[in-house]
């Protein structure tokens, strides 16, 4: 029941003023996790508002994980809930078969590339970007863009930074953002933590879907990501007959803000598609170095038109939130290094290799799997995968179950995310037979 004392304390004639005396009451302990607040009808009432204010109102506060709706139970603060991120699960003695790491030992030695650190000093106020960077990163990058000419270059601190500063500088709070379902954790996590509204776009064998993005757009989207290679988590690549038809769909929108998210990069082989045609205006193709060179190399190139290169820009200040570059020359001197890059293509070949050696264990077992790109497999087990999940911690695996990457269920709630690459052939046939294992006990209950 609602504390009518503590919520006659809720305020304002906008969404963003009653969102804000909301959180300032849960700030300063007045409501507590679990308590109710005001049906909307009656805070509207109260207000003086419309009804549609409140609904705002309340949904800025469930972005931003404050408050949880539970159906008839009304709108309440919710208990403080970590969202699940991706890496290694921290104090666990388990072995990790869902952290979606690289390999360690596929990861090339930095000793020979730090030689090249050595140099002038760079000073505030200087270039952000590393002159050799910036030519290796055109090459790289301009093969696969809509407008060569227009293009620019703007280098930051990773593949999220860049996500998160290309939608701080095109969204306001409530926007709502168009994400693949299942979607990549680190996404979902920026959307959410922006305060902006993921949509859900089916992901299926041939990538986005052409009635989902069509469906987001006349939602109301400012902003699409979506994954062209290995998407994470079900491996699946664009085609080149999806892009096309995404294309299409797009062309009726040129001002929303469309970001090619090319995480796994050079690490695959599979042919890159872009959903961003030739005449659209607002696009960002971001790649990463960090599944190839390492999650410590924070680096990512985010190849994009003028007007979008100049929001990031204004957030990339000399001497504050630029990227080293120690980190730049350093990237540089592993890119151009043909040792490097041959060592590169071979560790992308194992993943490949590996996932499709533990796919065919799985359907050995009698579960259907088909392997996809990327460093994980996404696998359909039938049954409930958080049931699933607890039978393999018994046997002393950990292993993170599909719901933690979907938006809506679409059946992930029976998929699991699986990383095997690291795996022995003895410990890969192990953990293969502990899954048909553990799906069994599951179904029988």
């Amino acid at each position: 029941m609602e504390n009518a004392t503590v919520t006659d304390g809720i305020t304002g004639t906008t969404a963003a003023e009653i969102a804000d005396s909301v959180r300032a009451l849960v700030d300063s302990a007045r409501l507590s996790p679990g308590d109710a607040l005001p049906p909307v009808r009656t805070l509207a009432d109260r207000l003086g508002v419309n009804r549609n204010t409140v609904v705002a109102a309340y949904r800025q506060l469930g972005q931003a994980g404050l408050v949880a709706s539970r159906g008839r139970g009304g709108t309440r603060v919710a208990s403080p809930a970590p969202m699940p991120i991706e890496g290694f699960a921290q104090d666990s003695v388990l072995r990790d078969v869902g952290d979606g790491n690289p390999d360690p030992a596929l990861i090339p030695d930095l000793t020979g590339a730090l030689a090249v650190l050595a140099g002038r000093p760079v000073l505030y106020g200087e270039p952000v970007i590393d002159p050799d960077l910036e030519r290796w990163a055109r090459d790289w990058m301009t093969p696969d863009v809509p407008d060569r000419a227009a293009m620019r270059i703007t280098v930051t601190g990773g593949a999220v930074d860049a996500m998160e500063r290309l939608l701080a500088g095109t969204l306001v709070r409530d926007d709502a953002v168009a994400l693949e379902d299942p979607c990549f954790l680190s996404s979902i996590r920026t959307v959410r933590l922006g305060g902006y509204r993921p949509v859900p776009v089916a992901v299926d064998d041939e990538g986005m879907t052409v009635d989902g993005l069509a469906r987001a757009l006349a939602d109301g989207v400012r902003a699409v990501i979506c994954t062209p290679r290995a998407q994470n988590p079900t491996g699946v690549s664009l085609t080149a007959r999806r892009a096309a038809d995404l294309r299409a769909v797009l062309a009726d929108h040129p001002h929303v803000l469309v970001v090619m998210d090319d995480h796994l990069s050079l690490l695959t082989d599979q042919p890159y598609h872009s959903i961003v045609g030739a005449s659209h205006r607002r696009w960002a193709l971001v790649r990463s170095v960090s599944k190839f060179l390492g999650p410590d190399m924070c680096l990512a190139v985010a190849a994009t038109d003028a007007d979008t290169a100049d929001r990031l820009a204004m957030r990339l200040s000399p001497g504050t939130t630029w990227v080293s570059h120690l980190l730049q020359r350093l990237t540089v001197a592993q890119v151009t290094d043909p040792a490097v890059m041959a060592a590169v293509q071979r560790a992308g070949a194992h993943y490949l290799a590996r996932n499709r050696a533990f796919a065919a264990r799985l359907s050995a077992h009698g579960i259907a799997c088909r392997a996809g790109d990327g460093l994980s497999l996404w696998v359909h087990l039938g049954v409930p995968a958080r049931a699933v999940t607890d039978q393999l911690m018994r046997r002393g695996w950990l292993a993170r179950p599909g719901d933690e990457f979907a938006l809506a269920d679409g059946g992930a709630s029976e998929r699991l995310r699986l990383t095997v690459h690291t795996l022995s052939d003895a410990e890969a046939e192990r953990l293969a037979a502990d899954v048909a294992a553990a799906v069994r006990v599951t179904a029988s209950r």
